[in-house]
């Protein structure tokens, strides 16, 4: 199979998994002017202009991290799409010419494209090579310490040879003995034995730690005073009545439609089809019911719903037993028939102020599909100031669509983003913004 075959046969193993924005970065080859040349397509439309010839080097900047974080949502969709190892193989081995230094990259609007060369991958150049340092002993370091060593054993024969030193004479001198004297010996005093009292040593009784608790008492939920907070904050706008199932470009037309050019019959078979279960909000409200069970105790929950413009709905914080109350709040929600929205920027605005952030670790966990389509405040900015005067107020966003219309959010906040296209990545994802935020201990029983 030729290399253009190949990465046909590649786009269409990734087409189905990954959104219309992350695809659009992949040209499409097509044989032109009798198979002699290669065409290369995309549904991006405007004027086509090479990076490399971009001067403005803040909008360069951008367009790169823009161009790396859709290769990583290729790397992360490859990883949970259901194929055969074989497939698995073949699309790892491309991953590397997809991110080949030798690529042309064209801009569409700001948009990357990758023109694939169809050549062997250039990967940036590796580090140079450590020289190790020279050796500080060179062979005259060592005939240097053997002549040492040869006048160190010269000084040690001459200090203790027994045959270099002359023996000192002895005088043959006769004492003088005149008489000789009795020296008295003092008569021993002999003392009683004294009787050695044992001694009792007390040892201190060891006083056993405490050991680490890894689960929430009951008397902790009711001395609840200044423990962590999370506020939720639900898209239940229309656009999450869409379905799982189909791909970004099904969704795409479907929202693009004209059905005034439809017979009602095939307007209705049309829109059931596409909102289909498992929908965005089905699975969403699924996932939430089983995290919120998965929360310590003693972390008090609120709910903030984005179900219109001009403003989010907020709930007050239900307490470890109130908290069916909040998990019936969620299943009963459902998009509005008419003027459904997304206030996304209120919500986020409205959550801050209910939560401390400064003296303690508090929690945001948004579930969306999109971005703010209520006002044209900038949502970047709000977050720069949440950081600023709630430093301890972290923000974890769950992707819904995997649009990254709201990663700045996440990132000034010391929060994550969590893409999640499907049903099992929504589960999956879900469970690791909770963890992430590490208020899960259970009950004690």
């Amino acid at each position: 199979m030729s290399l253009l075959d190949q990465y046909n046969s590649l786009l269409a193993l990734l087409e189905p998994h990954l959104t219309d924005r992350t695809f659009s970065i992949l040209a499409i080859p097509r044989l032109i002017n009798d198979n002699q040349y290669i065409g290369w397509y995309t549904l991006l439309e405007g004027q086509a202009v090479l990076l490399s010839e971009i001067c403005n080097q803040s909008q360069k900047s951008k367009i790169e991290k823009t161009l790396q974080d859709r290769i990583n949502d290729i790397e992360a969709a490859v990883k949970s799409m259901p194929i055969t190892a074989e497939q698995q193989e073949f699309i790892s081995s491309w991953l590397p010419r997809i991110k080949s230094l030798g690529n042309p990259i064209y801009v569409i609007n700001n948009e990357p494209v990758i023109i694939n060369s169809l050549e062997d991958p250039i990967l940036p150049p590796a580090p140079p090579p450590v020289i190790p340092p020279k050796p500080f002993w060179r062979w005259w370091h060592f005939l240097l310490l053997a002549l040492l060593l040869f006048a160190l054993l010269g000084i040690l024969w001459y200090l203790f040879c027994p045959y270099a030193k002359e023996k000192p004479a002895i005088a043959d001198v006769e004492p003088a003995i005149t008489q000789p004297v009795d020296e008295k010996k003092p008569d021993p005093v002999v003392e009683p034995p004294k009787e050695e009292q044992p001694v009792v040593k007390s040892e201190p009784e060891a006083i056993p730690e405490p050991a680490p608790k890894n689960c929430v008492t009951r008397e902790e939920i009711a001395n609840n005073t200044d423990k962590p907070k999370m506020v939720m904050i639900f898209d239940n706008s229309a656009s999450m009545s869409l379905t799982l199932m189909e791909s970004q470009d099904s969704i795409n037309k479907y929202l693009n439609t004209d059905f005034y050019s439809m017979s009602l019959e095939d307007a209705d078979a049309y829109e059931k089809r596409m909102t289909r279960l498992p929908n965005r909000l089905s699975s969403s409200k699924e996932v939430a019911l089983a995290s919120i069970d998965k929360i310590q105790a003693n972390v008090n929950i609120a709910l903030v719903t984005l179900s219109a413009c001009p403003v989010a709905q907020t709930t007050p914080f239900y307490g470890y037993d109130n908290r069916s109350k909040l998990k019936n709040k969620i299943n009963r929600l459902k998009p509005l028939d008419d003027n459904s929205a997304t206030p996304l920027y209120s919500g986020i605005k409205q959550a801050s102020k209910m939560l401390d952030g400064v003296n303690r670790d508090d929690y945001i966990l948004v579930i969306s599909d999109g971005q703010d389509n209520c006002t044209k405040a900038n949502i970047c900015s709000l977050a720069s100031k949440i950081a600023t005067q709630q430093p301890r107020l972290k923000i974890n966003i769950v992707d819904i669509a995997g649009q990254h219309k709201i990663d700045c959010v996440a990132e000034k906040t010391g929060g994550k983003v969590y893409v999640a296209q499907s049903p099992k990545q929504i589960v999956e994802q879900m469970n690791n913004a909770v963890s992430s935020m590490n208020i899960s201990k259970p009950l004690c029983e």
